[in-house]
Protein backbone atom coordinates (compact mmCIF):
# COMPACT_ATOMS: atom_id res chain seq x y z
CA UNK A 1 0.00 0.00 0.00
CA UNK A 2 2.76 2.84 -0.09
CA UNK A 3 5.13 4.36 2.21
CA UNK A 4 7.83 1.29 1.10
CA UNK A 5 10.28 0.68 3.58
CA UNK A 6 12.83 -2.21 4.32
CA UNK A 7 10.12 -4.95 4.38
CA UNK A 8 9.20 -3.83 1.16
CA UNK A 9 12.47 -3.91 0.01
CA UNK A 10 13.19 -7.28 0.79
CA UNK A 11 10.06 -8.22 -1.11
CA UNK A 12 11.19 -6.79 -3.93
CA UNK A 13 15.16 -8.38 -4.23
CA UNK A 14 13.41 -11.58 -3.25
CA UNK A 15 10.79 -10.76 -6.66
CA UNK A 16 14.22 -10.09 -8.68
CA UNK A 17 15.74 -13.37 -7.31
CA UNK A 18 12.54 -15.79 -8.08
CA UNK A 19 12.05 -14.41 -11.63
CA UNK A 20 10.88 -17.23 -13.58
CA UNK A 21 13.10 -16.38 -16.73
CA UNK A 22 15.69 -13.71 -17.32
CA UNK A 23 13.20 -11.93 -20.04
CA UNK A 24 10.46 -11.64 -17.14
CA UNK A 25 9.63 -8.80 -15.36
CA UNK A 26 9.69 -7.23 -11.37
CA UNK A 27 6.24 -5.29 -11.35
CA UNK A 28 6.02 -3.50 -7.82
CA UNK A 29 1.99 -2.83 -7.54
CA UNK A 30 1.06 0.06 -5.18
CA UNK A 31 -2.45 0.94 -4.31
CA UNK A 32 -3.58 2.05 -1.37
CA UNK A 33 -6.99 -0.04 -0.73
CA UNK A 34 -9.73 1.31 0.79
CA UNK A 35 -11.80 -1.59 0.87
CA UNK A 36 -9.55 -2.68 3.82
CA UNK A 37 -10.01 0.43 6.18
CA UNK A 38 -12.26 -0.06 8.98
CA UNK A 39 -14.89 3.22 9.37
CA UNK A 40 -12.58 4.62 12.33
CA UNK A 41 -9.41 3.78 10.74
CA UNK A 42 -6.41 5.65 9.30
CA UNK A 43 -7.38 5.75 5.90
CA UNK A 44 -7.36 9.15 5.06
CA UNK A 45 -3.66 9.78 6.69
CA UNK A 46 -2.54 6.83 5.61
CA UNK A 47 1.35 7.76 4.43
CA UNK A 48 1.80 8.47 0.23
CA UNK A 49 5.00 9.46 -0.99
CA UNK A 50 5.14 8.20 -4.33
CA UNK A 51 8.15 9.76 -5.60
CA UNK A 52 10.09 8.07 -2.36
CA UNK A 53 8.33 4.75 -3.09
CA UNK A 54 9.67 4.51 -6.96
CA UNK A 55 12.75 5.66 -5.72
CA UNK A 56 13.29 2.57 -2.85
CA UNK A 57 11.17 0.29 -5.61
CA UNK A 58 13.88 1.02 -8.46
CA UNK A 59 16.70 0.82 -6.16
CA UNK A 60 15.52 -2.55 -4.80
CA UNK A 61 15.41 -4.16 -8.54
CA UNK A 62 12.11 -3.46 -9.76
CA UNK A 63 11.51 -3.14 -13.63
CA UNK A 64 8.30 -1.48 -13.56
CA UNK A 65 5.50 0.35 -10.96
CA UNK A 66 1.61 0.38 -11.40
CA UNK A 67 0.24 3.13 -9.07
CA UNK A 68 -3.37 2.53 -9.97
CA UNK A 69 -6.42 4.80 -8.80
CA UNK A 70 -9.40 2.83 -7.42
CA UNK A 71 -11.64 3.74 -10.83
CA UNK A 72 -8.76 1.99 -13.02
CA UNK A 73 -9.12 -1.36 -10.63
CA UNK A 74 -12.51 -0.91 -10.30
CA UNK A 75 -13.75 0.72 -13.16
CA UNK A 76 -17.45 1.59 -12.59
CA UNK A 77 -16.99 1.75 -8.93
CA UNK A 78 -16.88 -1.63 -6.78
CA UNK A 79 -20.56 -2.23 -6.74
CA UNK A 80 -19.93 -2.89 -10.35
CA UNK A 81 -17.57 -5.78 -9.76
CA UNK A 82 -17.87 -9.06 -7.11
CA UNK A 83 -16.43 -8.89 -3.83
CA UNK A 84 -15.14 -11.86 -2.38
CA UNK A 85 -16.23 -13.08 1.47
CA UNK A 86 -13.39 -14.94 3.47
CA UNK A 87 -14.46 -17.84 5.02
CA UNK A 88 -15.25 -17.09 8.47
CA UNK A 89 -13.14 -20.20 9.83
CA UNK A 90 -9.85 -18.02 8.37
CA UNK A 91 -11.41 -15.01 9.83
CA UNK A 92 -12.31 -16.01 13.36
CA UNK A 93 -8.96 -15.37 15.44
CA UNK A 94 -6.51 -12.74 15.08
CA UNK A 95 -6.55 -9.66 13.00
CA UNK A 96 -10.05 -11.43 11.80
CA UNK A 97 -11.90 -11.07 15.15
CA UNK A 98 -11.63 -7.41 15.57
CA UNK A 99 -11.48 -6.23 11.55
CA UNK A 100 -15.15 -7.18 10.73
CA UNK A 101 -14.30 -7.36 6.64
CA UNK A 102 -11.09 -6.22 6.13
CA UNK A 103 -9.71 -9.54 4.82
CA UNK A 104 -12.70 -9.41 2.40
CA UNK A 105 -11.23 -6.35 1.20
CA UNK A 106 -7.68 -7.93 1.11
CA UNK A 107 -9.06 -10.93 -1.28
CA UNK A 108 -11.43 -8.88 -3.19
CA UNK A 109 -8.33 -6.34 -4.61
CA UNK A 110 -5.86 -8.77 -4.78
CA UNK A 111 -8.02 -11.05 -7.00
CA UNK A 112 -8.46 -7.79 -9.01
CA UNK A 113 -5.03 -7.03 -9.07
CA UNK A 114 -3.85 -11.09 -10.10
CA UNK A 115 -6.64 -11.07 -12.87
CA UNK A 116 -4.67 -7.89 -14.65
CA UNK A 117 -1.87 -8.37 -14.35
CA UNK A 118 -1.28 -12.59 -14.58
CA UNK A 119 1.79 -12.69 -12.62
CA UNK A 120 3.41 -16.35 -12.49
CA UNK A 121 5.02 -15.35 -8.43
CA UNK A 122 3.23 -13.61 -6.02
CA UNK A 123 5.85 -12.20 -3.48
CA UNK A 124 4.49 -11.73 0.09
CA UNK A 125 5.58 -10.75 3.38
CA UNK A 126 4.92 -13.23 6.74
CA UNK A 127 4.93 -9.75 8.80
CA UNK A 128 0.78 -10.46 8.16
CA UNK A 129 1.39 -14.19 8.60
CA UNK A 130 -2.68 -14.27 8.67
CA UNK A 131 -3.23 -12.34 5.65
CA UNK A 132 -0.36 -14.41 3.82
CA UNK A 133 -2.45 -17.98 4.79
CA UNK A 134 -5.55 -16.60 3.80
CA UNK A 135 -4.26 -15.64 0.03
CA UNK A 136 -2.29 -18.72 -0.20
CA UNK A 137 -5.81 -20.79 0.58
CA UNK A 138 -7.50 -17.99 -1.66
CA UNK A 139 -5.17 -18.76 -4.78
CA UNK A 140 -5.20 -22.45 -4.04
CA UNK A 141 -8.93 -22.84 -4.09
CA UNK A 142 -9.37 -20.61 -7.39
CA UNK A 143 -6.81 -23.00 -8.91
CA UNK A 144 -4.88 -19.93 -10.22
CA UNK A 145 -1.62 -20.47 -11.89
CA UNK A 146 0.76 -18.66 -9.73
CA UNK A 147 3.36 -19.36 -7.15
CA UNK A 148 3.47 -17.70 -3.60
CA UNK A 149 6.81 -16.77 -2.29
CA UNK A 150 6.67 -15.60 1.14
CA UNK A 151 9.63 -14.21 3.20
CA UNK A 152 10.18 -13.93 6.57
CA UNK A 153 9.50 -10.63 8.86
CA UNK A 154 12.17 -7.62 8.45
CA UNK A 155 13.03 -6.39 11.69
CA UNK A 156 14.45 -2.88 12.06
CA UNK A 157 17.81 -1.96 14.47
CA UNK A 158 15.47 -2.28 17.99
CA UNK A 159 13.58 -5.46 16.93
CA UNK A 160 10.35 -3.88 15.40
CA UNK A 161 8.88 -5.33 12.53
CA UNK A 162 8.65 -2.71 9.93
CA UNK A 163 5.82 -1.59 8.95
CA UNK A 164 4.77 1.86 7.38
CA UNK A 165 2.90 2.70 10.19
CA UNK A 166 5.78 2.75 12.85
CA UNK A 167 6.43 6.35 11.28
CA UNK A 168 3.47 7.57 13.36
CA UNK A 169 5.07 6.75 16.43
CA UNK A 170 6.95 9.71 18.42
CA UNK A 171 10.03 8.96 20.76
CA UNK A 172 8.39 7.55 23.69
CA UNK A 173 5.93 5.52 22.04
CA UNK A 174 9.13 3.66 20.14
CA UNK A 175 10.61 2.71 23.39
CA UNK A 176 7.00 1.12 23.99
CA UNK A 177 6.53 -1.10 20.87
CA UNK A 178 9.78 -1.90 20.85
CA UNK A 179 8.30 -4.65 24.31
CA UNK A 180 5.80 -6.30 21.81
CA UNK A 181 8.67 -8.29 19.94
CA UNK A 182 11.25 -8.53 22.76
CA UNK A 183 7.93 -9.94 25.15
CA UNK A 184 7.24 -12.55 22.48
CA UNK A 185 10.48 -13.73 21.47
CA UNK A 186 10.94 -14.20 25.67
CA UNK A 187 7.79 -15.90 26.41
CA UNK A 188 8.68 -18.36 22.80
CA UNK A 189 12.07 -18.96 24.56
CA UNK A 190 10.83 -19.90 27.94
CA UNK A 191 8.20 -22.21 26.60
CA UNK A 192 10.57 -24.00 24.21
CA UNK A 193 12.94 -24.53 27.34
CA UNK A 194 10.00 -26.50 29.28
CA UNK A 195 7.70 -23.49 30.74
CA UNK A 196 4.04 -23.81 30.19
CA UNK A 197 2.41 -20.87 28.04
CA UNK A 198 0.19 -18.56 29.87
CA UNK A 199 -1.32 -16.07 28.09
CA UNK A 200 -2.67 -13.41 30.85
CA UNK A 201 0.94 -13.18 31.96
CA UNK A 202 1.97 -12.40 28.76
CA UNK A 203 -0.78 -9.71 28.43
CA UNK A 204 0.09 -7.93 31.75
CA UNK A 205 3.53 -7.70 30.92
CA UNK A 206 2.62 -5.52 27.49
CA UNK A 207 0.11 -4.09 29.88
CA UNK A 208 2.61 -3.14 32.27
CA UNK A 209 4.81 -1.20 29.10
CA UNK A 210 1.57 0.93 28.15
CA UNK A 211 0.50 -1.15 25.76
CA UNK A 212 -3.28 -1.57 24.88
CA UNK A 213 -4.07 -5.27 24.05
CA UNK A 214 -6.26 -5.86 20.74
CA UNK A 215 -5.63 -10.01 21.03
CA UNK A 216 -2.76 -12.07 22.34
CA UNK A 217 -3.74 -15.68 20.56
CA UNK A 218 -1.11 -19.02 20.25
CA UNK A 219 -3.23 -21.21 16.97
CA UNK A 220 -2.50 -23.23 14.63
CA UNK A 221 -0.07 -21.87 11.79
CA UNK A 222 -2.32 -22.74 9.18
CA UNK A 223 -5.82 -23.69 10.42
CA UNK A 224 -5.75 -19.89 12.03
CA UNK A 225 -7.80 -21.77 15.16
CA UNK A 226 -6.76 -21.58 18.92
CA UNK A 227 -4.38 -25.32 19.51
CA UNK A 228 -6.23 -28.45 21.10
CA UNK A 229 -2.69 -29.90 21.70
CA UNK A 230 0.34 -28.34 20.82
CA UNK A 231 2.43 -29.90 18.25
CA UNK A 232 5.85 -28.97 16.84
CA UNK A 233 5.23 -25.54 15.31
CA UNK A 234 2.38 -22.65 17.02
CA UNK A 235 2.03 -19.38 15.68
CA UNK A 236 2.21 -16.82 18.78
CA UNK A 237 0.81 -13.50 17.52
CA UNK A 238 -0.57 -10.27 19.04
CA UNK A 239 -1.75 -7.19 18.16
CA UNK A 240 -1.44 -3.97 20.16
CA UNK A 241 -1.82 0.40 20.16
CA UNK A 242 0.69 2.16 21.01
CA UNK A 243 -0.97 5.88 21.70
CA UNK A 244 -3.00 5.90 18.52
CA UNK A 245 -1.20 3.34 16.73
CA UNK A 246 -1.78 -0.56 15.85
CA UNK A 247 0.55 -2.92 15.23
CA UNK A 248 0.98 -6.55 15.17
CA UNK A 249 3.90 -9.25 15.64
CA UNK A 250 4.19 -12.70 15.95
CA UNK A 251 6.52 -15.40 17.03
CA UNK A 252 6.62 -18.92 16.02
CA UNK A 253 6.97 -21.11 19.40
CA UNK A 254 8.94 -24.46 17.99
CA UNK A 255 9.21 -27.67 19.72
CA UNK A 256 11.11 -29.46 16.85
CA UNK A 257 12.29 -29.16 13.16
CA UNK A 258 9.80 -29.55 10.39
CA UNK A 259 9.10 -33.40 9.65
CA UNK A 260 8.10 -34.09 6.12
CA UNK A 261 6.23 -37.72 5.08
CA UNK A 262 6.62 -38.82 1.80
CA UNK A 263 4.87 -41.97 1.22
CA UNK A 264 3.28 -44.18 -1.72
CA UNK A 265 4.29 -47.15 -4.26
CA UNK A 266 7.54 -48.60 -5.78
CA UNK A 267 8.30 -46.52 -9.00
CA UNK A 268 6.29 -43.09 -7.94
CA UNK A 269 9.89 -41.13 -8.48
CA UNK A 270 9.63 -40.91 -4.46
CA UNK A 271 13.85 -41.21 -4.03
CA UNK A 272 14.76 -39.35 -6.66
CA UNK A 273 12.03 -35.93 -5.83
CA UNK A 274 12.54 -36.52 -1.93
CA UNK A 275 16.91 -36.48 -2.08
CA UNK A 276 16.21 -33.45 -4.37
CA UNK A 277 13.36 -31.84 -2.16
CA UNK A 278 15.37 -32.35 0.73
CA UNK A 279 18.60 -30.99 -0.72
CA UNK A 280 17.00 -27.78 -1.64
CA UNK A 281 15.25 -26.96 1.97
CA UNK A 282 18.24 -28.35 3.56
CA UNK A 283 16.45 -30.94 5.17
CA UNK A 284 18.21 -34.27 6.29
CA UNK A 285 16.96 -36.92 3.37
CA UNK A 286 16.04 -41.01 5.39
CA UNK A 287 15.68 -43.25 2.71
CA UNK A 288 13.43 -45.57 4.59
CA UNK A 289 12.78 -47.87 1.26
CA UNK A 290 17.03 -47.95 1.62
CA UNK A 291 16.61 -49.47 5.16
CA UNK A 292 14.58 -52.22 4.26
CA UNK A 293 16.16 -53.02 1.00
CA UNK A 294 19.83 -52.93 2.39
CA UNK A 295 18.15 -55.98 5.38
CA UNK A 296 16.93 -57.72 2.28
CA UNK A 297 19.89 -57.67 0.50
CA UNK A 298 22.10 -58.82 3.64
CA UNK A 299 19.38 -61.85 3.71
CA UNK A 300 20.17 -62.52 0.60
CA UNK A 301 23.65 -62.08 0.59
CA UNK A 302 24.16 -64.71 3.70
CA UNK A 303 21.40 -67.33 2.44
CA UNK A 304 19.10 -67.08 5.00
CA UNK A 305 15.34 -68.09 4.66
CA UNK A 306 13.06 -65.27 5.45
CA UNK A 307 11.14 -67.82 7.46
CA UNK A 308 14.07 -68.64 9.40
CA UNK A 309 13.30 -66.17 12.37
CA UNK A 310 16.39 -66.87 14.73
CA UNK A 311 18.63 -66.23 11.90
CA UNK A 312 16.79 -62.99 11.19
CA UNK A 313 16.44 -61.43 14.60
CA UNK A 314 20.43 -62.55 14.68
CA UNK A 315 20.91 -60.01 11.44
CA UNK A 316 18.81 -57.74 12.94
CA UNK A 317 20.88 -57.35 15.70
CA UNK A 318 24.24 -57.05 14.14
CA UNK A 319 23.17 -55.05 11.03
CA UNK A 320 24.22 -51.26 11.17
CA UNK A 321 23.07 -49.14 8.33
CA UNK A 322 25.03 -45.80 7.28
CA UNK A 323 24.15 -43.07 5.12
CA UNK A 324 26.57 -41.12 3.73
CA UNK A 325 26.65 -38.16 0.97
CA UNK A 326 29.40 -38.67 -1.88
CA UNK A 327 31.95 -35.34 -2.80
CA UNK A 328 29.04 -35.52 -5.99
CA UNK A 329 26.05 -34.82 -3.63
CA UNK A 330 24.45 -38.68 -3.98
CA UNK A 331 23.31 -40.57 -1.05
CA UNK A 332 24.94 -43.61 -0.30
CA UNK A 333 24.12 -46.75 1.35
CA UNK A 334 26.66 -48.78 3.56
CA UNK A 335 25.56 -52.28 5.20
CA UNK A 336 28.34 -53.24 7.68
CA UNK A 337 31.15 -50.96 6.18
CA UNK A 338 30.15 -52.08 2.69
CA UNK A 339 28.94 -49.74 -0.10
CA UNK A 340 25.45 -51.48 -1.38
CA UNK A 341 24.06 -48.57 -3.04
CA UNK A 342 23.80 -50.40 -6.35
CA UNK A 343 23.09 -53.69 -5.31
CA UNK A 344 20.17 -53.51 -3.19
CA UNK A 345 18.33 -51.55 -6.43
CA UNK A 346 19.06 -55.22 -8.48
CA UNK A 347 16.26 -57.30 -9.60
CA UNK A 348 16.58 -59.83 -7.13
CA UNK A 349 16.32 -56.86 -4.01
CA UNK A 350 13.24 -55.55 -5.52
CA UNK A 351 11.92 -59.31 -6.12
CA UNK A 352 11.59 -60.15 -2.33
CA UNK A 353 11.99 -57.21 -0.25
CA UNK A 354 7.86 -56.25 -0.04
CA UNK A 355 8.41 -60.51 1.62
CA UNK A 356 11.12 -58.71 4.06
CA UNK A 357 9.66 -55.76 4.10
CA UNK A 358 6.47 -57.60 5.99
CA UNK A 359 8.04 -59.32 8.54
CA UNK A 360 7.13 -58.23 11.84
CA UNK A 361 10.81 -58.26 13.41
CA UNK A 362 12.12 -56.61 10.51
CA UNK A 363 9.54 -53.10 10.70
CA UNK A 364 9.25 -53.03 14.54
CA UNK A 365 13.24 -53.16 14.32
CA UNK A 366 13.59 -50.57 11.34
CA UNK A 367 10.86 -48.53 12.72
CA UNK A 368 11.84 -47.78 16.20
CA UNK A 369 15.53 -46.96 14.41
CA UNK A 370 13.59 -44.15 11.75
CA UNK A 371 11.68 -42.86 14.90
CA UNK A 372 14.73 -42.15 16.51
CA UNK A 373 16.23 -40.40 13.26
CA UNK A 374 13.51 -38.26 13.48
CA UNK A 375 13.32 -37.09 17.49
CA UNK A 376 14.94 -33.38 16.49
CA UNK A 377 12.54 -33.53 13.37
CA UNK A 378 14.60 -31.82 10.15
CA UNK A 379 14.32 -34.63 7.93
CA UNK A 380 12.20 -35.42 4.80
CA UNK A 381 11.77 -39.31 5.04
CA UNK A 382 10.30 -41.30 2.24
CA UNK A 383 8.83 -44.58 2.08
CA UNK A 384 5.48 -47.00 2.54
CA UNK A 385 4.52 -46.41 6.32
CA UNK A 386 5.90 -43.13 6.99
CA UNK A 387 3.02 -40.86 7.92
CA UNK A 388 0.69 -43.60 8.96
CA UNK A 389 3.42 -45.82 11.34
CA UNK A 390 6.41 -43.50 11.46
CA UNK A 391 5.64 -40.11 11.57
CA UNK A 392 2.37 -39.47 12.24
CA UNK A 393 2.80 -36.40 13.92
CA UNK A 394 4.69 -34.94 10.64
CA UNK A 395 4.01 -31.26 9.66
CA UNK A 396 3.26 -32.43 6.16
CA UNK A 397 2.27 -35.64 5.20
CA UNK A 398 2.59 -36.15 0.85
CA UNK A 399 1.03 -39.80 -0.63
CA UNK A 400 3.28 -39.85 -4.27
CA UNK A 401 2.09 -42.05 -6.69
CA UNK A 402 2.27 -42.74 -10.38
CA UNK A 403 0.12 -45.44 -12.67
CA UNK A 404 1.53 -48.67 -12.98
CA UNK A 405 2.41 -47.87 -16.32
CA UNK A 406 4.17 -45.05 -16.23
CA UNK A 407 6.29 -46.73 -13.20
CA UNK A 408 6.66 -49.31 -15.33
CA UNK A 409 8.48 -47.43 -17.73
CA UNK A 410 10.47 -45.91 -15.28
CA UNK A 411 11.83 -48.63 -13.90
CA UNK A 412 12.84 -49.66 -17.37
CA UNK A 413 14.52 -46.89 -17.71
CA UNK A 414 16.31 -47.29 -14.31
CA UNK A 415 17.10 -50.76 -14.97
CA UNK A 416 18.72 -50.06 -17.95
CA UNK A 417 21.16 -46.87 -16.81
CA UNK A 418 22.26 -49.41 -14.09
CA UNK A 419 23.05 -51.77 -16.33
CA UNK A 420 20.81 -54.55 -15.57
CA UNK A 421 18.51 -56.63 -17.41
CA UNK A 422 15.35 -55.44 -18.84
CA UNK A 423 12.20 -57.29 -18.57
CA UNK A 424 8.97 -56.74 -21.04
CA UNK A 425 6.88 -53.55 -20.13
CA UNK A 426 4.06 -55.54 -19.62
CA UNK A 427 5.84 -57.97 -16.97
CA UNK A 428 7.06 -55.18 -15.42
CA UNK A 429 4.10 -53.55 -14.79
CA UNK A 430 2.30 -56.76 -13.46
CA UNK A 431 5.40 -56.70 -11.06
CA UNK A 432 4.76 -53.87 -9.84
CA UNK A 433 0.66 -54.35 -9.68
CA UNK A 434 2.00 -57.44 -7.69
CA UNK A 435 3.57 -55.93 -5.29
CA UNK A 436 1.22 -53.00 -5.04
CA UNK A 437 -1.17 -55.84 -3.61
CA UNK A 438 1.88 -57.42 -1.25
CA UNK A 439 2.37 -54.25 0.43
CA UNK A 440 -1.02 -52.87 0.35
CA UNK A 441 -2.54 -55.57 2.02
CA UNK A 442 0.28 -56.85 4.43
CA UNK A 443 -0.99 -57.04 8.26
CA UNK A 444 1.93 -54.96 9.65
CA UNK A 445 1.99 -51.84 8.59
CA UNK A 446 0.26 -51.77 5.10
CA UNK A 447 0.87 -49.12 2.31
CA UNK A 448 -1.88 -46.52 3.34
CA UNK A 449 -2.26 -42.80 2.44
CA UNK A 450 -3.08 -41.48 5.69
CA UNK A 451 -5.97 -39.33 6.40
CA UNK A 452 -4.16 -35.84 6.30
CA UNK A 453 -2.25 -37.14 3.56
CA UNK A 454 -1.83 -34.63 -0.12
CA UNK A 455 -1.78 -37.16 -2.96
CA UNK A 456 0.58 -36.25 -5.98
CA UNK A 457 -0.36 -38.09 -9.14
CA UNK A 458 3.14 -37.49 -10.90
CA UNK A 459 2.41 -39.19 -14.18
CA UNK A 460 3.33 -36.49 -17.10
CA UNK A 461 5.38 -34.16 -14.28
CA UNK A 462 8.73 -33.69 -14.22
CA UNK A 463 11.07 -33.69 -11.29
CA UNK A 464 11.28 -29.98 -10.90
CA UNK A 465 7.39 -29.79 -11.53
CA UNK A 466 7.11 -32.50 -8.40
CA UNK A 467 9.61 -30.62 -6.34
CA UNK A 468 8.26 -26.81 -7.00
CA UNK A 469 4.51 -28.54 -5.83
CA UNK A 470 6.19 -30.17 -2.79
CA UNK A 471 7.64 -26.87 -1.92
CA UNK A 472 4.53 -24.66 -2.19
CA UNK A 473 2.69 -27.37 0.23
CA UNK A 474 5.82 -27.25 2.25
CA UNK A 475 5.50 -23.54 2.78
CA UNK A 476 1.96 -23.43 3.37
CA UNK A 477 2.87 -25.64 6.53
CA UNK A 478 6.08 -23.87 7.66
CA UNK A 479 7.00 -20.51 7.24
CA UNK A 480 10.40 -18.77 5.87
CA UNK A 481 10.67 -17.57 9.80
CA UNK A 482 10.95 -21.31 10.99
CA UNK A 483 12.77 -23.18 8.24
CA UNK A 484 14.33 -20.71 5.78
CA UNK A 485 15.64 -22.27 2.23
CA UNK A 486 19.12 -23.21 1.91
CA UNK A 487 19.30 -22.32 -1.73
CA UNK A 488 16.72 -20.24 -3.64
Amino acid sequence: MGSLHDGHSQLIKEAKISQASESSSVLVTIFINPLQFGPSEDFEKYPRDLDRDCEIAFQSGADAIWAPSFEEVFPGGINSHFQLKVPANLTKHLCGANRPNHFDGVATVIVRLLSLIKPQVLVLGEKDWQQLVILRHLINELNLPIIIRGVKTIREKDGLACSSRNQYLNTSEREAARELPNLLRKTSEEVQNGKQLNIEELKLALNQKGLKIDYVEEVDPVLLSPIKHRGSITLLAASVHCGNTRLIDHVFIKMRKPIIAIDGPGGAGKSTVTQAFAKKLGLIYLDTGAMYRAVTWLIQEKNININNESEINRVLENIKIDFRTSQSGDQRVFVNKIDVTKLIRSPEVTKFVSSVSALKAVRENLTAQQKYMGIDGGIVAEGRDIGTAVFPQAELKIFLTASPKERATRRARDLKIKGFQVPELLDLEQQIKDRDYADSTREISPLTKAKDAIEIITDGMSIEEVIESLIKLFRMKVAEEVWPSLQK
